[in-house]
């Protein structure tokens, strides 16, 4: 029977320098014992995994898989959003984006240090038995957001041809070893609704490693018809971040936040159900578009406490999913089919 699978969660928010926090091991059986069954491993911190072994040795891999498997997990999808982020990025943001790779590089040896660190990630993926790795896409433009001043022609397509530029062997090569990428579309990255990201398929060349890994709290956020994304996109939907968020706007702030702390914007993240986004039309929007992946939370939320919305987080996850049916409902009043008695039925005979 199909179904989506679940609960799973993103750890990149809950590791820490303390127990249980501060391993792979035990934060697993940590988020076994609160009811989770799948774990999003952060490929950029030492202590989730050793990414280089990973992507070297499939009996670290078989090693790894067998511990998570002992603390009652799986892990299910690869975030390598830090390493996607400095794949290409514009220079004022270089001292922010310096704590995302290793101290010391600059300029082009940055790109080439995110692009081994994709394909990297490719290759752990496939020792893990894992279809997908979820990144941001980098990006050229994100100070241009808005066209004040006007921006010149030519410059969007410039941008996402060099960014395809630099996407494409990591693309091919993940493509090569039956492994997606899915984009979450994102603020500060220039892939960050449905129009960018057709941008991007485009000068790409419809590759199809070039997938999606869908937040509807980053659209609440900008105000997209969430919903709809997924029956334009759900074909590219290789990866689903469970996160909750609300926007409500006022006479002093809007989507643009007014340079508030999290607690002080219209639109915020929140633990799941606190929130605006209505993950029941999600699913079966999800079920409809025959996605059979992963529900994952994510959480980010600044009111409630990381645990307390972990612990709240799996049971919502848990109740979400359904079984998906494979009979109709009015089977039970239907009769034989065959062509002779379709005729008869339509006066044709």
């Amino acid at each position: 029977m199909k179904k989506i699978k679940g609960p799973g969660i993103f750890l990149a928010q809950f590791m820490g320098d303390d127990e249980p926090f501060n391993n792979i091991r035990s934060i697993s059986k940590w988020a076994s014992s609160i009811g989770y069954t799948g774990v999003q491993i952060p490929t950029w911190d030492p202590r989730a995994i050793d990414l280089e072994k990973a992507a070297e040795s499939k009996t670290y891999c078989d090693e790894y898989a067998g511990m998570l498997k002992e603390a009652g997990v799986q892990a299910v999808d690869l975030g390598s959003y830090l390493q996607g982020q400095v794949l290409a990025f514009h220079p004022a943001y270089a001292e922010g984006f310096s704590v995302f790779h290793p101290a010391g590089l600059k300029g082009d040896d940055v790109t080439r240090w995110g692009e081994d660190q994709l394909k990297k990630s490719v290759q752990a993926a496939v020792n893990l038995g894992i279809k997908n790795i979820s990144v941001m896409s980098g990006g050229f433009l994100w100070h241009m957001i808005y066209p004040w001043p006007q921006r010149p022609e030519g410059v969007v397509d410039e941008a996402f041809s060099e960014l395809a530029k630099r996407w494409k062997p990591i693309l091919s090569f993940a493509e090569e070893h039956g492994v997606t990428f899915g984009y979450e579309l994102h603020p500060g990255s220039d892939l960050y609704d449905g129009a960018t990201f057709e941008m991007f398929l485009d000068k790409v060349d419809e590759s199809p490693a070039a997938c999606i890994t869908y937040d509807p709290s980053h659209f609440v956020l900008q105000q997209l018809d969430y919903l709809h994304f997924i029956q334009l996109y759900g074909d590219r939907i290789t990866a689903f971040h469970v996160k909750d968020a609300e926007f409500n706007p006022d006479g002093r702030v809007g989507v643009y936040g007014g340079y508030q702390p999290w607690v002080g914007r219209a639109g915020r993240f929140r633990s799941l159900g606190d929130g605006q986004v209505d993950f029941k039309r999600i699913i079966t929007l999800l079920i409809e578009a025959d996605y059979e992946g992963w529900a994952i939370l994510e959480w980010e939320c600044c009111i409630k406490s990381s645990d307390q919305g972990a612990r709240e987080g799996a049971p919502f996850i848990a109740d979400l999913l359904i079984d998906q049916t494979e009979t109709a409902f009015d089977d039970f009043a239907g009769g034989t089919a065959d062509k002779n008695t379709n005729r008869r039925l339509l006066g044709l005979d």
